[in-house]
Formats: C-alpha cells, structure tokens, sequence
C-alpha cells in the first residue's frame, strides 16, 4: 500500500513537471477552493525554503491554495521558529510530508561563504548571526556554493531531526518522511536529493 508520504511526494513531482513544461493548471486557486477553506486547512505537505523571490513553493510545485504549509526565511536555516512551524504542520494539521528545499544561486549561501574569508567586511549583526547556520557546511565543504548548498540541505534536516523529538518521533513511527530537495533556478526542475523515511 502507497503511503500517505509517498502519495504526497507524487503530488509534488508531478506538480513540478507540469512547472518544468511549462504545463502549469494552477489548481484550487478560486472562489470555490477559498469558501471551502475558509474553516480550516488539510495540507498535503510542509515546507522549509529559501525566502528568494526566485523560489515560491506553490509555483514550482504547481498548487493551489490550501495544498503546502510553507515556512520561508533566508537560506531555509532551520530556526527556532521555523521548527515550531513545522511541528504545528505535523501535529496540528497531520501532514504526512516535509520538504526541505535549498535551491542553486542561494544568497544566503555566498554570503556565508564571503563572511568566512580573511577579509571580510563586518555584515549587520543580525544577518551574521542568521547566516551562522550555514557555517558549518562552509568549514566541511569549502567555497563552492553548490556543495556549501548541498552539505547545509544535509545539515538542515540533521538539525530539525536533532532539535525536535516531536518530528524525529514522527518520522520514527512512520507517520511522517523528510525529503531534502534543490531547486534548479534555470531549469525550474526540483531534484529529490534523499529522503529520511519511506517517501519515493
């Protein structure tokens, strides 16, 4: 039997290929859909992604409202904030899928990059501390962003598994899969990078 998960996954590839092909229907996005979710939400998946303009989950993923719990911030970092939102995506509203979602070009990413050189200019402090997250993968992967990209994709599932024992349980009970993703600017194709969990 398909699980709830891979069910979902299906739905976003499918989503994306239509994206890619420039196929897009824009599904639930009337009156009809709005009435209907007027008094409450059943979304098929959460998602942690970039704030880039470039990088709108229901775009790319070809749904309509209703359909994605999207959690956005800079370099999708895996903040205090955004793990309540996605614990309240599993525990509230029952999603079955979470995917996180990098994407190539992140800002985000090269400025973690930039901050690590010898000479770096000082940022505004609060953009040094929110690109901290991405430190790591900068000191394990060097200054390539597309393996920076990759290593902190990695990371950032560790550290929501790490930091919430609600969806490591979730995703240990089998209610729940993380899919970590990345989004190819130009192509507007989502590459399914690894799954922790079921989801194909």
């Amino acid at each position: 039997m398909t699980r709830p998960a891979s069910d979902a996954w299906d739905r976003l590839a499918q989503g994306n290929e239509r994206f890619v092909g420039d196929r897009s229907e824009h599904p639930r996005q009337d009156a009809s859909r709005r009435a209907d979710l007027a008094e409450g939400q059943q979304p098929i998946a959460a998602v942690l992604g970039c704030s880039d303009s470039r990088v709108a989950a229901e775009v790319l993923f070809d749904q309509g409202l209703g359909d994605l719990f999207v959690i956005r911030n800079a370099g999708q970092i895996a903040s205090s904030s955004a793990i309540a939102s996605i614990e309240y995506a599993v525990a509230v509203l029952g999603v079955p899928l979470v995917v996180v979602l990098g994407h190539d070009r992140c800002g985000a990413v090269q400025a973690a990059i930039d901050a690590a050189g010898p000479d770096a200019p000082l940022l505004p402090p609060l953009i040094a501390a929110h690109i901290q997250a991405i430190r790591p993968a900068v000191e394990a992967a060097g200054t390539d962003p597309a393996a920076v990209g990759e290593a902190h994709l990695e990371s950032t599932v560790a550290s929501l598994l790490a930091a919430s024992d609600l969806l490591s349980a979730a995703v240990a009970d089998g209610s729940v899969d993380v899919v970590g993703a990345n989004y190819r600017l130009a192509e507007g194709r989502v590459d399914r990078r690894f799954a922790v969990g079921d989801a194909t």
